[in-house]
């Protein structure tokens, strides 16, 4: 019997002035049970010293040129510099035939855009560079594409770093039950940013479908009008019929916005994001779901605003607070499952649930961006990026 040798793993990171965190990004990567075989940090218009740092730790570097297309815009170019080639197809000129989906476990890419070293069920993992892997997320992720050809990328479970007072704490306590959810469903709704494992036959029929089947430019893996590529890059491979996984061994521990006006400006991006996405693949059965849940955030906004009024209603006009049994025990439940889904995250993770108020006002916060990005689309004003500047630290640190 031949012997087929197992898939090569490359590792990119895309990185714009991230000194502060890339050494302990790259120290965590070594502690993988699967190593990686090569390991590239897109060091993208960077003005500290993440590309000396990145290359002090053995990675390899690609420094951007001329990108203005942000996070995107740096993983096409290195896609195109390091792991494609032109072809035929990608040179011809006049119109594009139409992209023709492929499903069934014998997949092919439309175009073959990668280089010869990387076979068409090879991996590459895109990660960003604030972003720590669990000891074993490549082993569980390559492990759980290698199960079937029919699944197209494995993305992480995300957690969030340490600090930031309640602020952190109540975001951590928001990815700890996204993650759970996740975990417990099997219910792939985004491949997170942070880390996700793709295969390369995915990655190229996304780039041949672009312009046709898919919004964006024929050739490249990522949309660069898109606010929030990762949400955008789910919505691609899910329409062209891949399967997405997200085990649960495939932790990763990511940043966290240290001020009210930082996690503003982050949440108002993914949730632009995700609405402009939508706007672009319009209604199917693979945005369904996602329209779904964007129906459902603006019901619980309605519903959220009736208790309030109804609260103050009680206090202010009737006869006070009366105690019904059977309200105090949905009441209770409600209480109980909100402690429960943050017993990960520890004490005080559930210390911080129990009151609920913080809490609930930490939900107001996100149902306040849902309602301006909204009227944002509906107003068809420009978006804007924001990148956290984290402050340089040592090496050591």
């Amino acid at each position: 019997m031949s012997h087929v040798p197992p898939a090569k793993v490359v590792v990119l990171i895309p990185a714009h002035d991230e000194a502060a965190t890339i050494v302990s990004t790259l120290v965590a990567l070594r502690s993988q049970t699967r190593h990686p075989d090569r390991v590239v940090v897109v060091a993208d218009n960077c003005s500290d010293d993440t590309a000396a740092l990145a290359r002090a730790q053995g990675a390899e570097v690609l420094e951007t040129v001329g990108n203005t297309d942000k996070k995107a815009g740096a993983l096409n170019q290195a896609l195109e510099q390091r792991f494609r080639r032109a072809t035929t197809a990608d040179r011809r000129d006049g119109p594009t035939p139409k992209h023709h989906v492929r499903r069934g476990p014998d997949r092919r890419a439309v175009a073959d855009n990668t280089t010869p070293d990387l076979s068409e069920d090879d991996f590459v993992l895109v990660m960003d560079a604030d972003t720590e892997l669990a000891p074993g997320f490549i082993a569980a992720a390559a492990s759980s594409l290698e199960s079937s050809a029919a699944i197209g990328a494995a993305g992480g479970l995300f957690y969030g770093h340490p600090g930031a007072g309640v602020l952190g704490q109540l975001q951590r306590n928001e990815y700890s039950r996204y993650s759970r959810d996740v975990g417990r469903t099997g219910r792939v709704m985004v491949l997170t940013g942070t880390g996700t494992l793709f295969r390369v036959s995915a990655l190229r029929e996304v780039a041949a479908a672009r312009g046709t089947t898919l919004p964006g430019t024929r050739g490249q893996v990522y949309d660069t009008l898109a606010l929030t590529e990762d949400n955008e890059l789910t919505l691609a491979l899910k329409t062209l019929g891949w399967r997405l996984t997200s085990p649960r061994a495939c932790a990763v521990v990511t940043e966290i916005m240290p001020a009210w006006s930082d996690l503003w400006k982050q949440r108002m991006r993914w949730q632009r994001g995700a609405l402009e996405n939508l706007r672009h693949y319009g209604l199917s059965r693979v945005t369904l779901r996602y329209w779904g849940q964007q129906l459902g955030i603006g019901l619980g906004v309605l519903a959220f605003q009736c208790y309030l009024l109804l609260t103050v209603l009680v206090f202010t006009v009737g006869s006070g607070p009366q105690l019904n049994w059977f309200w105090t025990g949905v009441g209770g439940v409600f209480l109980l499952e909100r402690v429960v889904t943050v017993s990960r995250g520890g004490w005080r993770a559930q210390a911080l649930a129990l009151p609920l108020v913080p809490e609930l006002l930490y939900d107001l916060f996100i149902q306040a961006v849902f309602v301006r990005s909204l009227l944002d689309v509906l107003r068809r004003r420009e978006a804007t990026w924001h990148h956290l500047a984290v402050p340089a630290t040592s090496a050591a640190a």
